[in-house]
C-alpha cells in the first residue's frame, strides 16, 4: 500500500504543482495589488485546490498516454516500470478530477458577482488538457502543443485574478504575459533536450527546424518575457526604480544565450523555470513594499 501512495504521488508529480500552488493565490493578490486582504476571500483557496487537483490529474493523464514513450525516456516513472497500473492511474485521475471540480463548485458559490470568467478560463484548461492528450493530440503536434500548455500555465494567474473579479487589473496580465512566454521557451527548449527519445512519436519545432533555430527562437520569446517583466515598471502600477527587485530574474533571462548557443539544454530549461519564480517573488517583493513602505 505505502508503495502504491509513493508510485500515486510521482505520478502526479507534486514537485512541479508549487508553481500552480502560488500562482492561483498571487493572481488574486495582483489584482489586489496588496496581500492583506487576501484572507477575506476564501474562494482564492478553493480556487487553489481546484487548479491543485487539475494539475494533478493532467499530469497523471500525461503519463498515462506517454507510457511507451516513458519506457525508452523515463524508465522510472511509476506507470512505465509497472510499479502502478493503468487501471489504478486511470481510478486516481477520475478522483483528483472529481476533487478539482468540486473545488471550482465551491470557488463558484462563495463569489459574489459574475461566475463567467472563473468558468470559462477553467473550462478553457480542460479543453487545452483533453486536446493535449487526447484528440487531436496537440503534444504530437510541436509548436502547437507548447503553445497550449504555455497557455494552460499562464491561465492560472489569471484564473485566480477572475476569482475575486479582478481580471481588469493590467498586473494580472503583464504577469500572465511573462509566463506565457518565458515558459514557452522553456517548452522549446526540453523539446530540444529530448529530441531523440521522442523519435517518431511527435513532430516537434527542433525535429522541424533543427536545434540550432530552435533555441534561437526560445531566446526571443525569452526577451519578450523581459519585456512584459518590465511594463508593469514603466506604464505602472509600480515606478522604475522597483524594477530592480526584478533584476535577479531579468540577470539569468539574459544570461541564457550562452547555455542556449553551447546547447546545453537542461541547464537553460532550469534556468528558465528558476527565473520565472524569481518574477513571480519580485512581484510579491514589489507589492509588499508598495503596500508597507
Amino acid at each position: 500500500m505505502a508503495n502504491k501512495l509513493v508510485a500515486s504521488i510521482e505520478l502526479m508529480r507534486v514537485k512541479n504543482l508549487g508553481l500552480a500552488l502560488i500562482a492561483t493565490p498571487l493572481g488574486a493578490a495582483f489584482a489586489l495589488l496588496e496581500f492583506s486582504t487576501l484572507t477575506d476571500y476564501p474562494e482564492v483557496g478553493l480556487a487553489t485546490l481546484s487548479v491543485l487537483f487539475f494539475m494533478a490529474a493532467g499530469n497523471a493523464l500525461n503519463d498515462l498516454s506517454d507510457i511507451e514513450i516513458d519506457r525508452l525516456a523515463h524508465p522510472s516513472r511509476p506507470l512505465a516500470q509497472g510499479s502502478l497500473s493503468v487501471s489504478e492511474a486511470k481510478y486516481l485521475i477520475g478522483f483528483l478530477s472529481f476533487l478539482s471540480v468540486a473545488s471550482l463548485g465551491g470557488c463558484l458559490y462563495l463569489m459574489e458577482g459574475s461566475h463567467v470568467y472563473t468558468g470559462a478560463i477553467y473550462v478553457l484548461a480542460v479543453i487545452l488538457m483533453l486536446t493535449y492528450d487526447h484528440g487531436p493530440r496537440t503534444k504530437e503536434k510541436g509548436l502547437t502543443g507548447n503553445i497550449s500548455i504555455s497557455v494552460l500555465v499562464a491561465t492560472v494567474v489569471l484564473y485566480g485574478a477572475s476569482s475575486i473579479e479582478g481580471l481588469g487589473a493590467s498586473l494580472c496580465w503583464y504577469v500572465a504575459g511573462v509566463v506565457f512566454f518565458v515558459n514557452l521557451a522553456r517548452e522549446i527548449i526540453k523539446d530540444c533536450q529530448d529530441m531523440e527519445a521522442d523519435g517518431e512519436s511527435r513532430n516537434t519545432l527542433p525535429m522541424s527546424i533543427g536545434k540550432e533555430k530552435s533555441r534561437m527562437i526560445a531566446y526571443v520569446l525569452t526577451l519578450i518575457g523581459i519585456v512584459f517583466l518590465y511594463i508593469p515598471y514603466w506604464q505602472g502600477p509600480f515606478s522604475f526604480g522597483q524594477l530592480l527587485f526584478q533584476s535577479p530574474a531579468i540577470f539569468i533571462l539574459m544570461g541564457l544565450n550562452g547555455p542556449m548557443w553551447k546547447g546545453e539544454d537542461y541547464v537553460a530549461a532550469t534556468r528558465l523555470r528558476i527565473a520565472m519564480l524569481l518574477g513571480l517573488i519580485g512581484f510579491v517583493v514589489t507589492i509588499l513594499l508598495r503596500q508597507y513602505p
